[in-house]
């Protein structure tokens, strides 16, 4: 079915779920509420038509708002019936989709709906970590709706006419739409970090779609796996010229080049997002300083180091990989943190988010050195310290607290000063640094990594690796939750 910019919330759900799977909860209902001469308005199913269907033959959960019935406005009975959507998923286990389309509160229910944000947003935090939880924006979710997105797992939003916000535009001090439009799917996906991709509506159904396809359906059932034609032992020819980007590395490895980034406008300097190995799915996380476009031209460049905003995102999607039993896959370039004024106001708790979320996590976890490795960044990223299972390195990286040059020249300082060819002193003494502190080897040679390889083996090495450790179990200490 063709989609027009003035899609129906049921034209929606229908171009969404697998042909006549829909079934609809809930069309009776409408608003209850008297206040104001609300009986004389016409309020069918109270703005929202929730039900369930399939997606690729998987259960899904679904709640779509129509901005008829006063503008997809939020009340009393169209809060229940998404509260009951939710109820529905959780006995079943299975994901939950909210297509929004709302004003926010309905100002005449007042109590009433303010309670009614209440409820979705406990459905919401008790459904977290046990179900996918889906939000797609496609007209208006403001205000109160707009934590609604910011408590699902991942939102994705129509690019021209969607709106996210908080607060309007206009009723920030010293702003204007006009001047900073901070509700648009640019501002959102790549200032805020909070939705994952844009795109026009068919893109956003179909992304949705794919999704389902690859993740488990709660945090106890994994159907996400998929049949393998790709060759396992195959040969990543070439991948060494993409330590920059390493979005192109994660597709080299990947089955059949299978790779679905998410927040991929945010903080691109750390890559996330599933790949396939061997059919199964698996989170990866990378650091990326510089972006490949489809001619193999560099369209841009980043710093190899770790920002607070590339920290967050990382720490958030390991989390969530975590709670769904999605084992983690790092590549590693990383020489240490970023150094502004900027930065540095919110850097040691995000490097704290993205160490407590490597070392919390209990899913299988791989890690390949593939660049630069050094300071307390690289320990941040999914170290042997911190709980890898399995650390390899390409043969020409390099691990250790800093660079060899800027080493040599801190601990031989005198020496250098006193010598007639200093380029040639610091040359020789960063030479044996590096053999004897910072190479992979001499890592290697202390336990920190397990295996030096070739770049071409990466993909072999890492399917054996997450094979073997596909029966991994690992308690935490008895607590009620970590305060990171």
């Amino acid at each position: 079915m063709s989609i027009t910019t003035q899609t129906s919330a049921s034209q929606r759900i229908a171009s969404l779920l697998d042909d006549s799977s829909f079934v609809e909860i809930g069309s009776y209902v409408t608003a209850r509420s008297t206040d104001f001469n609300l009986q004389d308005a016409n309020t069918p199913a109270d703005g929202v038509i929730t039900g369930y269907g399939t997606v690729d033959g998987n259960l899904v959960y679904v709640y779509s708002q129509d901005a008829s019935v006063f503008g997809g406005a939020i009340g009393e009975m169209h809060a229940k019936k998404i509260v009951r959507v939710y109820e529905l998923a959780m006995k079943m286990g299975a994901p939950v989709i909210g297509l929004i389309d709302c004003a926010g509160m309905r100002l005449q229910e007042s109590t009433d709906a303010l309670e009614s944000f209440g409820q979705i947003y406990h459905s919401q935090v008790m459904a977290s970590g046990v179900i996918p939880q889906i939000t797609a924006i496609f007209g208006v979710c403001g205000g109160g709706m707009s934590v609604v997105s910011g408590l699902s797992d991942f939102t994705l939003m129509e690019e021209k006419k969607a709106k996210l916000f908080v607060n309007s535009p206009n009723a920030l001090d010293g702003n204007y739409a006009e001047k900073c439009d901070t509700s648009s799917a640019k501002f959102q996906s790549e200032e805020t970090g909070l939705v994952d991709m844009t795109g026009s509506e068919e893109e956003i159904l179909e992304s949705i779609r794919e999704l389902i396809t690859i993740l488990p359906v709660n945090n106890e059932d994994d159907m996400s796996y998929d049949e393998c034609m790709d060759n396992l032992n195959r040969l990543c020819d070439g991948i060494e010229g993409c330590v920059g980007d390493t979005a192109l590395a994660l597709t080299l490895i990947s089955d059949d080049a299978y790779f679905f980034e998410t927040k991929r406008d945010y903080a691109k300097e750390m890559v996330t997002g599933f790949i396939r190995l061997n059919g199964m799915t698996v989170g990866a996380v990378a650091n990326r300083s510089e972006e490949v476009d489809e001619e193999g031209k560099v369209v841009a460049s980043y710093d190899s180091v770790l920002t607070a905003a590339g920290a967050r995102k990382a720490a958030q999607f390991i989390n969530f990989c975590d709670a769904f039993d999605i084992p983690v896959l790092s590549l590693t370039n990383v020489t240490g943190y970023k150094a502004t004024k900027c930065q540095e106001r919110a850097m040691a708790r995000a490097a704290a988010k993205l160490t407590y979320a490597f070392a919390n996590a209990t899913v299988p976890k791989v890690n390949v050195i593939i660049g630069q490795a050094l300071g307390s960044a690289y320990v941040t990223m999914n170290s042997k310290s911190l709980g890898a299972d399995i650390v390899y390195a390409w043969t020409d990286a390099t691990i250790g607290m800093m660079d060899a040059i800027a080493a040599t020249k801190i601990m031989y300082a005198d020496e250098i000063k006193k010598s007639s060819n200093v380029v040639q002193l610091i040359n020789e003494k960063a030479a044996q640094y590096h053999a004897l502190q910072s190479s992979a080897e001499a890592a290697a040679r202390r336990g920190y990594v397990d295996d030096i390889i070739a770049p071409a083996e990466t993909r072999k090495r890492v399917i054996a690796a997450f094979e073997m450790l596909f029966t991994k179990r690992e308690d935490r200490p008895s607590k009620k939750h970590g305060t990171v």
